[in-house]
C-alpha cells in the first residue's frame, strides 16, 4: 500500500516553518524542502519526528545527537 495523494499534499515539516515535503517512493522518505531533514515511512507511515529525522549528507540526525 502506497501513501495517498491527498495526505502527501498537507503533510508539512514538524519544524516551526511547517514548510512542505517532497516525497521519495523508492527511498521511503520524505524530505522539508526548507530544512533538508529527511523523514522515514516505516509500515506505509510517515515518521515525522524531528528527534528522528536525518540530514541529507553523512546520516546524521538533524538535532545534532549521536
Amino acid at each position: 500500500m502506497a501513501l495517498d495523494p491527498q495526505l502527501l499534499d498537507i503533510l508539512a515539516c514538524p519544524d516551526t516553518h511547517h514548510a512542505p515535503l517532497t516525497h521519495d517512493a523508492d527511498a521511503q522518505t520524505l524530505t522539508c524542502t526548507e530544512c533538508g531533514r529527511i523523514f522515514e515511512i516505516r509500515d506505509d507511515i510517515p515518521v515525522l519526528l524531528l528527534d528522528e529525522a536525518r540530514l541529507p549528507a553523512g546520516g546524521d540526525r538533524a538535532d545534532g545527537a549521536a
